[in-house]
């Protein structure tokens, strides 16, 4: 792509994803734990990606592609493009995530959600420290410290009411089983 004459590599993504939230409506673009306006840049090609499922048959919702689209969505917009998107689904029976989770080829991510960027940092830095209390059979105090040195929290969204952070953590060190309840 070309802005303003400097060239841009693409990475087309999914910015708004989600299924029906447990309760009441919700415009599709809010953010939530059913998931809806993420724009997490990796949530492209070859990626996972883990919802809980609350009503019969989940009522997927999706949009908001982009060409392109750097973490944050700083200015409101990326650049949007028209889109056509190929899914495969996964039924696990009797678990879900907390948050949604990402699935890249080297990391999980939980997607967390909250009316300030510190409180949505704390939700999923919990969810992460959660999973590796879980895999490692860890008392909270030993995750917690272990999680200074081993997950790394990134700002999805900023320009949305609610703001989006995720917790990355490496799959040498926690497995899909204990990111899941």
């Amino acid at each position: 792509m070309s802005f303003e004459g400097i060239r841009v590599r693409t990475n087309p993504m999914i910015g708004t994803i989600g299924v029906t939230p447990e309760r009441g409506e919700t415009p599709c673009g809010s953010l939530g734990r059913h998931g809806g306006n993420m724009d997490v840049k990796e949530l492209t090609a070859g990626t996972k990606l883990y919802l809980p499922v609350f009503v019969e048959g989940a009522l997927l919702a999706l949009g908001d592609v982009h060409a392109v689209q750097a973490d944050g969505e700083l200015c409101v917009s990326a650049i949007e493009v028209p889109g056509e998107v190929l899914l495969r689904f996964r039924i696990i029976e009797q678990k879900k995530p907390q948050w949604p989770i990402l699935e890249t080829k080297d990391s999980y991510a939980f997607l967390a959600c909250a009316e300030t960027l510190n409180e949505a940092a704390v939700f999923a830095a919990e969810a992460a420290v959660a999973a590796l209390m879980r895999e490692h059979h860890w008392s909270f105090e030993t995750a917690y410290m272990f999680g200074s040195l081993a997950i790394d929290l990134k700002i999805n969204q900023v320009v949305d009411p609610k703001k989006g952070v995720r917790a990355v953590v490496s799959k040498d060190l926690v497995d899909l089983d204990s990111l899941l309840v």
